[in-house]
């Protein structure tokens, strides 16, 4: 599920948000603390990866001609790059390229609403707007997953930039990899509020399991399909086109 707004606010008020970076000595020490709470996970996060390479290997293969037409009808679609690269965070904050289908036109970030988009938002292009709406932009990230940047399931990843303006609380979020969908995606996605989406990734990394990864998996299939939680709850088409 891809994220069209990004999961941090930043904005005029930023400075006043930048919060401690932790070391990456602090995030071993989180980490330490996180898995010795929660004893029963260390097979669940053995039997995760393998589920994750077993279903990313098995999707590759299986949609192979799915992914050479998206292919062929991004690079028809606009000029620019088929797949669309971007730094994220990853697990403990190690940032990672993560690979989508390019959606919008060429250099779409420095235009209109910036890392946000809108429904209607005319930097999508006509074939970006239906991958986005059934999530199909979202496949390449099975190639994340095979290279151990990020999970089947798991809090959706960050901008590198989104760092600072979490509290202490909030940081849990980053003590699983991200997904390519989450507990939130399936709990109404965007249609929650920036806060009730952070809320749902806490929850997720301290009660995540095995299970529960199966059960949001199965989940996502019908949101996919009803287009359900895309856009943001704040319509960004009205604060682009008052400005």
């Amino acid at each position: 599920m891809d994220y069209k707004s990004y999961y941090c606010q930043i904005g005029d008020n930023y400075e006043q948000n930048v919060r401690e970076i932790w070391s990456e000595q602090k995030w071993e020490e989180v980490e330490i603390a996180y898995l010795k709470r929660r004893q029963r996970i260390r097979l669940n996060l053995v039997l995760k990866r393998l589920l994750d390479v077993a279903i990313a290997s098995l999707g590759i293969v299986i949609l192979l001609p799915v992914l050479a037409l998206i292919a062929v009808s991004v690079r028809l679609s606009s000029p620019g790059s088929i797949i669309f690269r971007q730094q994220r965070l990853g697990k403990l904050t190690k940032p990672f390229e993560i690979y989508k289908f390019r959606t919008m036109i060429d250099g779409a970030i420095d235009r209109g609403a910036g890392i946000n988009t809108f429904k209607g938002d005319p930097r999508v292009t006509r074939v970006g707007r239906f991958l986005r709406e059934y999530h199909l932009d979202e496949l390449p990230q099975l190639f994340n997953v095979l290279r151990g940047e990020m999970s089947l399931v798991g809090p959706r990843p960050l901008l590198v930039q989104c760092l600072p303006t979490y509290t202490d609380e909030q940081k849990q979020r980053f003590l699983v990899y991200p997904g390519i969908t989450a507990w939130e995606a399936v709990k109404g996605g965007l249609s929650n509020t920036l806060e009730q989406r952070i809320d749902l990734d806490i929850w997720y990394v301290n009660n995540w399991n095995i299970w529960l990864d199966l059960v949001i998996l199965f989940r996502t299939i019908p949101v996919v399909l009803t287009k359900e939680g895309v856009y943001v709850k704040d319509d960004l088409s009205n604060k682009v086109n008052s400005k």
